[in-house]
């Protein structure tokens, strides 16, 4: 059974750096997209950036694009999300996402997963 663990989420300044992990297992083979998403107080979920573990094509939404940076080292089977100059609008539960594939691309639409983490709590104050 393919499961997702995200971790490092934190109480961090305006202005710092978070990285948020994802770790992966019971994929039966290496090819499937990761999503990160988040999710606010009273908003809906928002789709940050994505990655194709495929061809490493990746996505990212405007608000976050030259801030943050979405890898994997493959060894650990492990998704990263670099998040740098962090603003309050940062702050929400950020969960990543799976969808077997192969895929040649990716997407932020949530429909297109269907494995999720628990989630990890990102606050940035001001």
């Amino acid at each position: 059974e393919a499961q997702l663990v995200e971790s490092g989420g934190a109480l961090v300044q305006a202005g710092g750096s978070l990285r948020l992990s994802c770790a992966t297992s019971g994929f039966t083979n290496g090819e499937y997209a990761i999503g990160w998403f988040r999710q606010a107080p009273g908003k809906e979920r928002e789709g940050v950036s994505c990655l194709s573990m495929t061809d490493g094509s990746t996505y990212y939404t405007d608000s976050v694009k030259g801030r943050f940076t979405i890898s994997t080292d493959n060894a650990n089977k492990t998704v990263y999300l670099e998040m740098n100059k962090l603003n309050t609008n940062d702050t929400a539960i950020y969960y990543c996402a799976a969808a077997e594939g192969p895929y040649y691309y990716c997407s932020v639409s949530d429909r297109w997963y269907d494995v999720w983490g628990q989630g990890t709590q990102v606050t940035v104050s001001s």
